[in-house]
This record gives structure tokens, sequence and C-alpha cells, in this order.
């Protein structure tokens, strides 16, 4: 079987058409669980809390695959508040196939 290129360079050739297909990723801060009861007497102003800390870091998914974990930053040079997130553990998704 012949050698695959690396990752680098597959993500850099332009010509090959996959590298421009967008993707969605998801960013989860936490969940909630809360009884349905509870749940349908939630109402405007209402507070839901979550399991996960303000400086917790979040999970990055595409599709139901969690691939990375970050941080949630104020993008810089931004007065709007812009959120982004700075990856900190890139999860191995090598499959065993």
């Amino acid at each position: 079987m012949a050698d695959l290129p690396d990752t680098q360079t597959l993500a850099s050739d332009t010509h090959n058409p996959f590298t421009a297909v967008p993707i969605e990723i998801t960013v989860s801060v936490g969940r909630a669980r809360p009884l349905v009861r509870d749940l349908v007497m939630l109402g405007e102003n209402a507070v839901l809390t979550l399991d996960k800390r303000v400086d917790d870091p979040v999970d990055l998914f595409v599709g139901d695959k969690l691939i990375a974990r970050g941080i949630l930053e104020e993008a810089e040079g931004t007065e709007d508040g812009q959120l982004v997130v700075r990856l900190i553990e890139i999860l191995d998704t090598g499959s065993s196939a």
C-alpha cells in the first residue's frame, strides 16, 4: 500500500476539493439536568445551573464526536465581546477500523 501524505500536506492542498467543505463544530460549555417539573416552570430570567464552572475547559464536537477541548476567551481587538476558543487539547480521533 502506498504511503499517505501527512495531514499538513493534505490540509494545505488547494486542489483537494475536501479542504473547502465547511463543517460545523459545536462548543459545549456544560450540561444541566433539571427535573421535567422544574423545566416546565422555567420562564424569562430563570437560571439554569450547569455542571461546569466558568474557568473549566469547554468541549468541541463534530457531530457527536468529541475532537478537542479549549478555553473560552474574548477575541482580542474587538469591542463587542466576540467569543473565541483557544484549543488546549486535540483528542486522538483515529479510528480503530
